[in-house]
């Protein structure tokens, strides 16, 4: 009787087939699907934080963020989109000589900045739609909120949230691809992003929206002072937060990810389940 998901045997084999397809996208349709995920993702978080804003305690906050956030995945695994935290797993592609490494560096650096213009395009919608004044203000104040916390997490600390993030992000892709059908694969991406959100966990992608956000959001006076008012954030803090000061956050979360995504899960499974056992002794 056929089973009505795929092995994880089966699993590894599509999304190496997968990845071989992803690499050899040409460069255009690329940066196309890479502004899709990154816009997916910044769809997800801009909602939930819409949602929790005015939630003081931080387990609730999260758990219900984390009922809303796994929008962004189902969109970029069911409609379709290049996600760099997701193609991470193209290492078991690249392991199995199906893609060369110059293939794979191509694919990340391409989709790493085309998620960025992605989620960037939609701070901007939503920065200008008024949305941030919801709340007389508290979701912009809540958005320099988000920025501040971000970008004045310690580096090791970064690094150790970004893997824990990227372990859950991938092994939700490939319980995605484990179902054969659509409510099967939305149930498999839901609890593992769930947890990572809950988690609080770093995720590049998400804080390509999330900080951008907070910066736009911090040269209104009214969510600076609304920020102050709620979270007792100060101004200083509001002018510390530029272009520059996020870019030690973004490093450190990227190198999290990737070695979340590529070693304890690509390199793990790919030698878990495509290996013959043979050869492991």
């Amino acid at each position: 009787m056929e089973l009505g998901y795929h092995t994880p045997y089966e699993i590894i084999n599509n999304n190496i087939n997968g990845e071989v397809t992803k690499a050899n996208l040409p460069t255009g349709k690329m940066v196309l699907l890479g502004l899709m995920a990154g816009a997916f993702i910044a769809f997800g978080g801009s909602v939930s934080s819409v949602a929790v804003h005015g939630i003081l305690d931080v387990g609730l906050a999260r758990t219900l963020a984390g009922t809303i956030f796994p929008v962004g995945l189902m969109l970029v695994v069911l409609v379709g989109g290049e996600l760099f935290t997701g193609n991470c797993l193209m290492l078991m592609a690249f392991l199995d000589r199906k893609i060369t490494g110059q293939r794979l560096l191509r694919n990340l650096i391409i989709v790493y900045f085309s998620n960025l213009l992605g989620a960037l395009l939609i701070d901007t919608l939503l920065f200008f739609s008024g949305q941030l004044d919801l709340g007389s203000g508290a979701v912009g104040a809540y958005a320099i909120k988000v920025a501040v916390g971000k970008t004045t997490i310690l580096p090791f600390k970064a690094v150790c949230s970004g893997i824990l993030c990227n372990i859950l992000v991938c092994l939700a892709i490939l319980m995605a691809s484990s179902a054969k059908d659509v409510t099967g694969k939305i149930f498999a991406i839901f609890f593992p992003i769930w947890a990572f959100v809950i988690g609080g966990f770093e995720h590049c992608v998400a804080n390509m929206f999330y900080v951008p956000l907070g910066l736009l959001a911090a040269s209104r006076p009214e969510y600076v002072q609304k920020a102050a008012e709620l979270y007792g954030i100060t101004a200083e803090q509001c002018e510390a937060l530029t272009v520059l000061s996020s870019l030690p956050d973004f490093f450190f979360v990227t190198i999290g990810n990737i070695l979340g995504g590529m070693i304890f899960v690509g390199l793990i499974f790919y030698r878990v389940h495509k290996t013959k056992w043979h050869e492991l002794h």
